[in-house]
């Protein structure tokens, strides 16, 4: 009967003997599975940061834009023509299917003083339920009435990046700021949303739609509007928005059959599931990358087990001769390797867990870690141990005994 404890002490010993090839073998397996685990955390922190960026910025959100004019074919270019209006979302609001919330805006870069103080900023002009389809929240002060938006008032409510450029800690509501040469009256402040990527989405004013088309940015086109963001009530529901939302427009606009639509419609959802798919086939590429080194590392596994066996050749032949059998010796080989392989795959563990603490750290992005992946690279890890680690094995259990105690 095989010595499970015996076999297990005499390997660990071996092992011990040889300590800095002990661990250079293993650096191919540590490598393999830190490597997996840091891109799985990694990947999966980046998909976490994309739905949240995708929900603060909006859920469910259509965004619809004018397109550009055509004369005879030709392209006259983004906003030669405004071709969307406020009655547009009323109509979409009305007749479109799935939808809940629409909301019709002007926005445009603008320099906003306080007192000595500038800062650059976009200005939007909105209606109120755009705070919710953009998921904002007035976190001090008021939001807008119905009223500020018929008497075209001049009030404006300011996200907390505008707040501590113009005004650092002193609090803004019920400060008069200047847009252009326009006096607007500070009536809230924004709940801060962080960065969304790239963008700011604190570095903001809003202000009543019909303040912003008569006082502030003009037009030729009396109710015209830059976008209608139009929030689906569902998922399910966003496709079947934007089908109607296209029959709605085309209606209102007499556009022919052969005619292009004169708007373009983004659906967040489809644009969020594309953003998740390209993260997931980063990851995998990656995962893969790292599977490779696994192999390598098993290969050097393999390598150094052979060279253990032709060192240990008259051991093996003596330990035939007191009495060892073949699988005895075949069983001694394996559970080295495995030995080899797990210790290596538990400082992977470790290290790629290091890893991904460190790039989250100075990245200043999420990491997740789940519990499936570690156990998976972990155990895969044994098995990358147990199959480089059988040849070698195999090879020592087929010596001679007498040949093996004559080697030199």
């Amino acid at each position: 009967m095989i010595d499970f404890k015996s076999t297990l002490k005499i390997a660990l010993n071996s092992l011990k003997v040889n300590k800095m090839r002990s661990a250079l073998t293993s650096l191919g397996i540590i490598i393999g599975v830190a490597s997996v685990i840091a891109m799985l955390a990694i990947g999966g922190g980046t998909n976490k940061q994309v739905q949240e960026n995708m929900e603060s910025m909006g859920s469910n959100l259509l965004t619809v834009r004018s397109s550009s004019a055509k004369t005879g074919g030709v392209s006259m270019g983004m906003g030669s023509k405004p071709t969307l209006s406020v009655k547009d979302s009323e109509a979409i609001k009305k007749n479109a299917r799935g939808v809940e919330a629409v909301a019709p805006l002007m926005s445009s870069s603008k320099q906003v003083m306080y007192g000595n103080q500038n800062w650059q900023t976009t200005i939007y002009g909105v209606t109120n339920p755009y705070l919710y389809v953009k998921n904002y929240e007035v976190e001090t002060g008021k939001s807008f009435t119905p009223e500020d938006d018929r008497n075209a008032a001049k009030v404006a409510i300011i996200g907390a990046t505008v707040e501590t450029e113009l005004f650092g800690d002193i609090d803004a509501t019920g400060k008069t700021i200047r847009i252009g040469n326009v006096p607007f009256k500070v009536i809230g402040i924004l709940k801060s949303k962080g960065q969304s990527g790239p963008f700011d989405q604190d570095d903001l004013i809003l202000i009543p739609l019909t303040t912003a088309q008569r006082k502030i940015f003009g037009t030729d086109f009396p109710g015209s509007v830059n976008q209608i963001l139009v929030k689906a009530a569902s998922v399910e529901d966003s496709s079947l928005a934007e089908q109607d939302i296209v029959e709605v427009l085309r209606s209102r606009h007499k556009l022919g059959k052969s005619q292009e639509n004169d708007f373009e419609i983004r659906n967040n959802a489809e644009f969020q599931e594309t953003l998740k798919a390209n993260v997931r086939s980063i990851t995998v590429f990656l995962i893969f990358v790292a599977a490779i080194s696994l192999l390598v590392g098993g290969i050097g596994v393999m390598n150094i087990m052979l060279v253990s066996v032709t060192e240990r050749t008259k051991e093996i032949g003596i330990r035939m001769a007191i009495g060892a059998r073949a699988q005895d010796i075949r069983l001694q080989f394996l559970v080295e390797a495995l030995v080899l392989s797990l210790v290596g795959g538990l400082i992977g563990v470790i290290t790629g867990i290091l890893i991904a603490l460190i790039f989250g750290a100075v990245s200043g992005r999420p990491v997740v870690f789940t519990i499936m992946p570690i156990l998976i690279s972990f155990s895969f890890s044994g098995l990358v141990g147990i199959i480089f680690g059988f040849y070698p094995a195999y090879k020592a259990s087929l010596l001679n005994p007498i040949d093996a105690l004559r080697y030199e």
